[in-house]
């Protein structure tokens, strides 16, 4: 059910601002942190974090190479004085046509800073939102409840962001690295050393003002809309007389994370 709930969260978000793509990434990671928690058992803002780190680590192989397809196709033509014909139909193809070059290797280029990216990102996605509905108390018959999600949802995503944007700088520079048969950098480290020595520290926060702005409503959507697609889902199968849409040790608030539900 985690994984039904995250498809229709992931879709709500397609439908304020996130690519097609992220559907899959989103209801992938949903379903690994439910499945995380049901084996933590108790359901604590500690747990929260850790199992949505472990759901972050896992779809890193889903999400690196669909993240370095798209890259890659952003950025055909760069560096070409005539552009010339596409040389990618779709992600599909581009990920065959960079296997057969450079192996696996090349599918999963920007794999480390995408682990480095998402392992603490979604930590801190679930744990922030997990505090945050505990602290303004989102009870099922609170008028503000959907609101209330809402917020918490969205500043779940702008705080995961604003943990992981400098990472997430580095693994697109890394991706892009190669677009037009010049490959700039030889590690992670000299791909730092040279962004900060020629655009200096600030290099890090670029685009992040729109990133942030981008954030609030996709994530504020989708975790209100995975939380209440579960909440009501748990409800039918237990009977509205005895369910108890409530965390264990927390019952008098709603289940506030996909796990929980």
């Amino acid at each position: 059910m985690d994984f039904v709930a995250g498809c229709i969260g992931g879709a709500a978000g397609v439908l304020v601002g996130h690519p097609f793509d992220t559907v899959k990434v989103r209801s992938t990671a949903y379903s690994l942190q439910g499945n995380t928690m049901r084996l933590l058992g108790q359901d604590t803002p500690t747990h929260q974090f850790l199992a949505g780190a472990a759901a972050g680590t896992i779809q890193c192989v889903i999400c690196c190479p669909m993240e370095l397809a798209k890259t890659r196709m952003q950025m055909q033509g760069t560096g070409e004085k005539k552009p010339s014909k596409k040389l990618y139909k779709n992600s599909l193809d581009c990920l065959v046509r960079i296997y057969r070059r450079e192996g696996l290797w090349g599918v999963n280029r920007g794999m480390l800073t995408t682990l480095i990216r998402e392992t603490p990102g979604f930590g801190v996605y679930f744990w922030a939102y997990d505090v945050l509905t505990r602290s303004l108390g989102c009870e099922p018959d609170n008028r503000y409840m959907i609101p209330k999600l809402l917020f918490a949802g969205g500043m779940a995503g702008i705080a995961s962001w604003l943990s992981t944007y400098p990472v997430d700088v580095i693994k697109s520079r890394l991706q892009a690295d190669g677009v037009g048969g010049v490959n700039q950098y030889s590690s992670i480290a000299d791909c730092v050393r040279q962004s900060v020595r020629k655009e200096g520290y600030m290099v890090f926060t670029r685009g992040l003002t729109s990133t942030l702005l981008r954030a609030f409503p996709v994530n504020a959507t989708t975790f209100a809309t995975v939380t209440l697609v579960l909440m009501y889902a748990r409800r039918s199968e237990e009977g509205l007389s005895d369910c108890e849409p409530a965390q264990p040790g927390h019952h008098t608030q709603i289940k506030q994370q996909p796990s929980s539900l």
